[in-house]
């Protein structure tokens, strides 16, 4: 049986999964990654660090395979975290800290391009929002404050293509992760009025042209000697993790589409029409994917798992306790209502605003522990509604991520969704996405139909259901007011 070997290079874990051709994992390993967080709400990582991450999680899944009596990998497979700025030099040595998606240096420059119209003039482009931890504001934030980190650089790409450069000498950034927020996604190619429309149109320089459907690299000298395998591997970098996800969920149909409640949410939707709506809010994104009149419409929201664990840990609990608490408090949490917007960037799907903050509501006396969990993990599956909603979701729906091992939070989320949700029997649906598009580039695609029957489904209840569509349209009359609270309190 020939073997893929993906890995995924998230923000905080690099994973490293070898699958055979059925889409079931053989091996396994993940290592921990530095993730800096410093003042000002800046987040920043170490490419040297994420590469020994790589390497050492590589080794040990082909050394795992070796004593298990299995054979190499016939391929290595990279996807991994998305935006964010990764400036290197010609050797692809970093020439700054990596940015991370997270990160909020560029806040108030996103807070005044909402105000003079630049926020909309890009989304008329190119269908991409803006948000503090992507290209555009990270681009002018660094022409302002540091140019001459821009001077020194021949590359601003992301975190794929940073480590596939280093592996294989080549650079290049898959369409997905080049989607946002430069790229008109039906030509694949750049468009220099976005640029321009941001102020950086001298940096188009930085930007690689996006890699076509089914572009093999090879492992150089200094990759294989990195990763402790043969020179000339073949390597296919992309795409990023959320199409990667879609991909290894089975998302295969026009409207069907996938929520990923991890430390972020991310909800996306395929579609085969990329049509740019001007009077629609500009947030979200098109994705590029493996296929030329295929696309994701995105929402990636800032809200996910880190808005639970921060009230977790603000209640003295544990996700460990997340089932008893979720049993002890009722639907609806006896009255009590959060907004999650806990990340210093704001949010950004399926609206943009810096200064969106978190609330919790309708505390009493006598609202228990139980009653706050509760309603945080209803507020997180609301805004997951919205975001499905705004990106179109027509068809089935799959989820993953961390949040859908709790159970109790999963039928919260069907219940509130109100439509089956299918939960893929393999967690890591990244790594096993970019395992089958590196098949497909190889020309021998997987049996998609067969790697999509590996799951099982959340039924909703029809009585929660119903409650919750009441609490749905709450939650969406009560963001409205406090969004317009934001915007009316912002700095001029």
């Amino acid at each position: 049986m020939s073997i893929v070997l993906g890995v995924d290079v998230g923000t905080s874990v690099t994973k490293a999964v070898a699958f055979g051709r059925d889409g079931r994992s053989l091996a396994a390993a993940s290592r921990p990654s530095r993730l800096d967080r410093l003042p000002g709400g800046r987040v920043e990582q170490d490419l040297e660090d994420v590469l020994r991450t790589v390497a050492e999680v590589v080794r040990e899944v082909t050394a795992a395979l070796a004593a298990k009596g299995r054979e190499a990998p016939v391929a290595l497979a990279l996807t991994g975290q998305g935006d964010g700025l990764w400036l290197r030099d010609a050797a692809g040595r970093a020439v700054r800290p990596p940015i991370s998606w997270m990160d909020g240096r560029a806040n108030d420059t996103v807070a005044r391009w909402g105000e003079d119209g630049t926020i909309r003039d890009l989304y008329r482009l190119t269908g991409s929002g803006v948000f503090p931890g992507c290209h555009a504001p990270l681009l002018r934030w660094l022409a302002d404050h540091e140019p001459q980190a821009l001077a020194r650089a021949e590359v601003a790409g992301y975190c794929v293509d940073a480590v596939a450069q280093r592996l294989t000498g080549v650079i290049g950034v898959d369409a997905s992760d080049a989607s946002m927020p430069f790229l008109d996604v039906t030509t694949r190619t750049y468009v220099p009025d976005a640029l321009k429309a941001c102020g950086i149109a001298e940096y188009a320089r930085l930007l690689p042209t996006p890699a076509a459907p089914g572009t093999v690299l090879r492992l150089d000298d200094a990759g294989a000697e990195l990763l402790g395998l043969p020179a000339g591997l073949p390597v296919t970098a992309g795409p990023y993790d959320l199409p990667a996800c879609a991909i290894g969920s089975g998302v295969t149909e026009v409207g069907d589409g996938l929520l990923i409640v991890g430390t972020t949410l991310a909800s996306q939707v395929l579609t085969d029409n990329a049509r740019i709506d001007p009077a629609a809010d500009p947030a979200g994104m098109w994705l590029c994917t493996p296929d030329r009149d295929r696309w994701l419409r995105g929402m990636p929201a800032m809200v996910g798992t880190a808005a639970l664990e921060w009230v977790l840990e603000f209640t003295g609990a544990t996700t460990a306790d997340l089932e008893t608490l979720l049993a002890d408090s009722p639907p609806g949490a006896r009255g009590v209502t959060a907004l999650p917007f806990l990340s210093d960037a704001g949010e950004r799907a399926p609206f943009v605003e810096p200064a969106a903050r978190g609330r919790l509501d309708g505390l009493t006396l006598a609202t228990t522990r139980a009653d706050a969990v509760r309603a945080a993990c209803e507020a997180v599956a609301y805004a997951a509604r919205h975001c499905l909603e705004a990106a179109g979701l027509s068809a089935t729906l799959a989820a993953c991520g961390g949040g859908t091992r709790s159970a109790a939070w999963t039928q919260l989320f069907a219940d509130v969704l109100g439509r089956p949700v299918r939960i893929p029997d393999e967690p890591e649906v990244g790594a096993r996405g970019a395992v089958a598009v590196a098949w497909r580039a190889l020309g021998d695609p997987v049996d998609a139909a067969q790697w999509r029957a590996d799951s099982r489904t959340v039924v909703p209840d029809a009585e929660r259901a119903e409650a919750y569509e009441r609490g749905y349209a709450d939650y969406r009359a009560r963001l409205a007011r406090t969004l317009a609270e934001w915007r009316a309190t912002a700095p001029a």
